[in-house]
């Protein structure tokens, strides 16, 4: 569990902006476009699109917040650029916020 501070938000938000993305670009996207059903995309596209808006939020508030330097808040924007790019930035955050321990 991540704590709840704001690297530990950071970290939780990416994590369900990777799933969403992963959904909709794996999943809705080739049944819009391959078999015609486009209701995946419907579900997903909003959900992913309010994730990636508090993500950015969360990339914000980290940088301001915990001091999260600026090489790193523009690497976290890019990286939800990219389906998995969250969980490869994932275990550097855990450490720039001192673990996994419940705060």
């Amino acid at each position: 569990m991540a704590k709840r501070t704001p690297l530990g938000w950071l970290r939780l938000i990416g994590f369900y902006e990777a799933i969403s993305f992963i959904l909709l670009v794996f999943i809705a996207m080739p049944l819009k476009y391959g078999v015609g059903q486009p209701i995946g995309v419907k579900i997903f596209g909003p959900i992913h699109g309010w994730l990636f808006v508090m993500y950015c939020v969360a990339i914000a508030v980290a940088h301001f917040k915990s001091r999260l330097p600026w090489g790193w808040s523009i690497g976290c924007f890019f990286a939800a650029l990219l389906p998995f790019g969250p969980f490869v930035i994932d275990k550097k955050l855990k450490q720039l916020d001192g673990g996994d321990e419940a705060s």
